[in-house]
């Protein structure tokens, strides 16, 4: 795990990426079949990025029942940020997301 940058992220960031990589970590445990991960988070001045990426040789999983990547989706639009997540051309899965900290406009929530 890999941790850079600013130190006085919001509190509601600091959550979301608590809970991006809890749920990325969850879905290498459960569908990956990886033997390596690595994780990190970069907080700059305007924004955080949060990267997961493992070496498994696991199929996508099809049918499942779990709402990871929905959540992640979900808890990075709340903060007006954006979601890649998908195989790597080598092998592997990598999950990136960036959330903005920035006051919210007329309008947006917080």
């Amino acid at each position: 795990m890999t941790l850079a940058g600013e130190t006085a992220v919001p509190p509601g960031v600091r959550l979301a990426v608590y809970r991006i990589v809890q749920e990325a970590l969850t879905n290498v445990v459960r569908h990956a079949q990886a033997t390596a991960c690595t994780v990190s988070v970069e907080a700059g001045t305007e924004a955080v990025t949060v990267r997961v990426v493992d070496n498994g040789t696991a199929a996508a999983p099809t049918g499942g029942t779990g709402h990871g990547l929905h959540g992640m989706r979900e808890r990075v639009t709340a903060y007006h940020g954006s979601l890649l997540a998908g195989r790597q051309p080598g092998g592997g899965f990598a999950v990136t997301a960036r959330l903005p900290y920035r006051p919210p406009g007329p309008g947006e929530r917080p």
